[in-house]
């Protein structure tokens, strides 16, 4: 968080095309493990406590609009896309000059809260705090320029530099934090005599230094922080980095990972303690584990609760479902929105359950469907049946009491009631409720035909 006494305006910087990334839709919107690029940045502006950041935004405005509406941002037209310097510049008016400015991109989607608050400590003594980055291979970024002395006299775009410019592996991220008196005052002043005829942010920082106001430039020790996507395959990169940093933040919590590299964490997730993960895994949306989980190879889960204890075996595909304590789902299970099953429910192999309410101890072990229905405690269904829960226009429920028991290959039209403790036949088609503790059948009368031959090819010449 930072100090309530200083005023805070992130700008973030969306307005670009993107056309590496050979797309109809603007580059800030296309996901990283699932969510949009700028709701990562975002969302790490929301951990320092501050609303109503300004969006600059251009190409794809409408689609961008409709993405932020409702939320707490202000948005800022950039109709022509001029430069970094010009980008900024449309955002200053709404600025009052004893702000801190925080530039960003929305395009730069891992950059941390923690690095975010330390520029704005700077910049709230009157600095000019400055993000910058070592790297190994530091083409296509623009060039730290320090002095004799080691102070930081410019930053120079690469299109610009010298050949021994170009050799400088401290390079500018551009990310920023400074009073919006002073950026407005450079911003002014800037020109677009360069390679690209742009206004360029980065010019700001020479007049910084002829002014003689302070330049920290803060170094980033993780260059993986500061990843732009630019293309396709550092997207992909970012969500590897992003993958990574979830699943080392899983393991520090105690969760047993069988392969940390087939882990994949898509959304958020909240952990108890000695939970264990099996390779393949896809963990999308809201997740929460419960202590003692087990989750199998190759499962997917959305936007669950797992209680503690519950066992998911491979295979299995869960959305939208509440597991309780103790249960068993899988392996190749399928539990659809709306499902809830009760503790110590066991839901098995090629079984789809969707809008049913499973209750405690009860069985649905092969083969089936379940959908639109409440089931008591210690149900027994058996293989092979099914709800018949849709009649071509609407969904109708089947209820069934505690210990009936369920024989397989049976078919329950909906709407229906089956008692506590009634037994169904196997192969029966219940279209009107079966009274508790007694067997109902509902199938026809086996018969034996006499002197039936089975029908034969004819022999071929």
């Amino acid at each position: 968080m930072i100090s309530s006494k200083i005023e805070v305006v992130p700008v973030i910087l969306a307005a670009g095309q993107g056309k590496r990334m050979r797309s109809t839709y603007p580059k800030v919107l296309h996901p990283l493990a699932e969510k949009p690029l700028i709701d990562h940045v975002l969302s790490a502006v929301g951990e320092l406590g501050i609303t109503d950041p300004a969006v600059v935004i251009g190409h794809g405005a409408d689609r961008l609009e409709e993405h932020l509406r409702g939320r707490a941002v202000r948005i800022v037209y950039q109709h022509e896309q001029l430069g970094t310097g010009h980008a900024v510049a449309q955002a200053l008016t709404l600025i009052p000059d004893e702000a801190v400015v925080l530039v960003l991109y929305g395009d730069v989607p891992l950059v941390t809260s923690g690095t975010m608050a330390s520029l704005v400590a700077l910049a709230s003594e009157g600095a000019l705090a400055w993000l910058s980055v070592h790297v190994d291979d530091p083409s296509g970024f623009g060039r730290v320029l320090r002095d004799d002395t080691g102070a930081v006299t410019a930053i120079v775009e690469e299109r610009d530099a010298t050949p021994d410019q170009r050799g400088i592996c401290e390079v500018n991220t551009g990310i920023l934090a400074v009073r919006s008196s002073h950026l407005k005052r450079w911003i002014a002043a800037l020109g677009c005599d360069n390679a690209q005829g742009e206004y360029y942010l980065t010019d700001c920082l020479a007049l910084a230094v002829a002014e003689g106001v302070p330049v920290h430039m803060q170094q980033s020790m993780d260059p993986d922080e500061v990843i732009g996507i630019n293309d396709r395959r550092q997207l992909a990169e970012a969500e590897r980095t992003l993958n990574r940093q979830r699943v080392a933040a899983l393991m520090s919590h105690g969760v047993t990972v069988r392969d940390p590299a087939r882990l994949d964490i898509r959304g958020e997730l909240v952990v108890g303690q000695d939970v264990e993960i099996d390779v393949g895994v896809i963990l999308q949306g809201h997740i929460s584990l419960g202590s003692g989980c087990y989750i199998g190879p190759y499962s997917i889960l959305t936007d669950c609760d797992v209680a503690e204890g519950a066992r998911i075996e491979a295979h299995s595909v869960i959305e939208q479902a509440q597991i309780g304590a103790g249960c068993r789902v899988g392996p190749f299970a399928r539990l659809r929105p709306g499902t809830k099953l009760a503790e110590q429910a066991h839901v098995g192999n090629f079984v789809e359950v969707k809008n049913a309410k499973v209750g405690p101890g009860s069985k649905i072990n092969h083969l089936s469907y379940i959908g639109d229905a409440t089931l008591g405690a210690d149900v027994n269904v058996g293989a092979g049946t099914i709800t018949c829960n849709y009649d071509g226009a609407n969904k109708h429920h089947t209820r069934i009491g505690d210990q009936a028991f369920i024989g397989s290959n049976t078919a329950m039209v909906a709407p229906v009631e089956v008692g506590q403790n009634a037994t169904i036949g196997a192969g029966s088609v219940i279209t009107r409720d079966a009274p508790a503790g007694k067997l109902t059948l509902a199938r026809a009368r086996q018969a034996t035909l006499d002197g039936w031959k089975r029908p034969e090819k004819p022999l071929k010449e």
